[in-house]
């Protein structure tokens, strides 16, 4: 069973980082809405205050696809 207080934290951290970071989560909503098809690269960089890069990729698989419509659910097709 699903935690009402825990899902209200969760949309409270969303709404704050939206607000934080508005072109990103602009971006990522895009994405969402032009969907994510099997076989699409995900690629993330992270680079630290020191300068340096972390990248890394990942290949879109059918079980993720589920995956991903389930968090699009969650956060409300928002």
């Amino acid at each position: 069973m699903v935690n009402p207080g825990a899902i209200m934290k969760l949309m409270s951290a969303k709404n704050q980082f939206v607000n934080t970071h508005p072109k990103f989560a602009s971006f990522f909503k895009t994405v969402v809405q032009q969907g994510i098809q099997e076989g699409s690269v995900i690629e993330i960089t992270v680079t630290g205050p020191d300068g340096t890069p972390v990248t890394g990729n990942m290949r879109v698989q059918a079980s993720d696809l589920q995956l991903f419509e389930e968090l699009k659910n969650l956060a409300g097709n928002q």
